[in-house]
């Protein structure tokens, strides 16, 4: 990766972070981290390989028009790119997923990029749902809050519209891309562009059929509860109580967040706002902040041990992250 985008993701996470632990008593934080009971953790973990799992029959389905993937194969892929997210900034773990799919199923890394971006977009919209559906039952008397819905919902439905109509009318869209390409990008990126633009609307063709979407949205709710459920379970380790509801919108707003550039493993982006929202619910600070750090180990570390197993394992080391990247930036699709 760029190191300008490396202290980005740590100017930011850094701003979080501060925002996170200003005022806060580390001492107070630590005993209520010692207080917990960590037995209700391995339902939590359980619950989350639950979604991971429901995370890989979903692009599985997605990228049926390009190649059928027995699920077995295919969930090992999906956990080391949730690894890799977890361990470079920017999210460079979407694109070691989609090339470590060209290495062993020989899938267009492009296309299986375009179905990833698709993954995103209905996740966030899930998560705005979350929000939406949870503020009635749980609200919360926040601008701030109120301001991240309405900016991100533009931004997420905006894309949504986008991909549909690039999937409703791909000639069209291709057409008016090569024109674009003719005029703006030099000459010896046309070639490439194209090829890359081409195979990206193929990675779409699940969205032209109404029962896919529909399948696609219901999945990603589906994988959003049980991450709640998580929640749900780690709460019970700590001396506090809020609804399923209040879990609903610390689970949107915290992953609505993490869509912002950050240091590796989302430090700050998940940890701030996941402490203001229980804050904000008269959770003690420093429960609130045991709760959101022991839960964000809880994310992170069992689904990065399983990815850093299944890369030995399969003979990739971490030169292939860098690969990664220089493959999808020079556009090269072959085997």
């Amino acid at each position: 990766m760029k190191h300008w985008r490396l202290w980005i993701g740590v100017a930011v996470s850094a701003v979080f972070l501060w925002w996170a632990l200003r005022g806060l008593n580390l001492s107070a934080v630590w005993a209520d981290m010692r207080a917990a009971n960590y037995w209700w953790l391995v339902p939590s973990v359980a619950v989350y390989f639950l979604a991971v799992w429901a995370r890989t029959w979903r692009w599985d389905y997605m990228l049926r028009p390009l190649k059928q993937i027995p699920l077995r194969r295919l969930f090992p892929v999906v956990v080391i790119g949730y690894m890799g997210n977890n361990i470079y900034p920017f999210r460079a773990g979407e694109l070691l997923r989609s090339y470590v799919l060209r290495q062993r199923e020989e899938v267009s890394m492009s296309a299986s990029l375009a179905t990833v971006i698709v993954e995103r977009v209905f996740d966030g919209l899930v998560m705005l749902i979350f929000v939406f559906a949870a503020l009635p039952f749980a609200p919360i008397p926040s601008e701030s809050i109120q301001f991240v819905v309405v900016t991100a919902s533009i931004a997420f439905f905006g894309a949504l519209v986008l991909f549909f109509a690039i999937a409703a009318v791909p000639q069209r869209i291709l057409a008016i891309t090569d024109w674009v390409t003719m005029r703006f990008v030099p000459e010896k990126w046309r070639r490439p562009f194209m090829e890359f633009a081409a195979r990206f609307m193929i990675g779409l063709e699940s969205l032209r059929s109404f029962r896919n979407v529909l399948m696609i949205f219901l999945t990603s709710v589906v994988i959003w509860l049980l991450e709640t459920v998580k929640y749900w379970f780690v709460m019970h380790a700590f001396d506090f109580q809020v609804s399923f509801f209040a879990l609903m919108l610390m689970n949107g707003i915290v992953n609505l967040a993490t869509t912002l550039p950050s240091a590796p493993g989302y430090i700050g982006t998940f940890d701030g706002p996941g402490i203001a929202v229980l804050t904000l619910y008269k959770v003690p600070e420093s429960i609130a902040s045991a709760y959101t750090l022991v839960l964000h180990a809880a994310l992170w570390l069992p689904i990065t041990t399983l990815g850093a197993f299944y890369m030995l394992r399969q003979g990739l080391g971490w030169s292939d992250f860098g690969r990664a990247v220089e493959v999808a930036g020079a556009g090269e699709d072959a085997a």
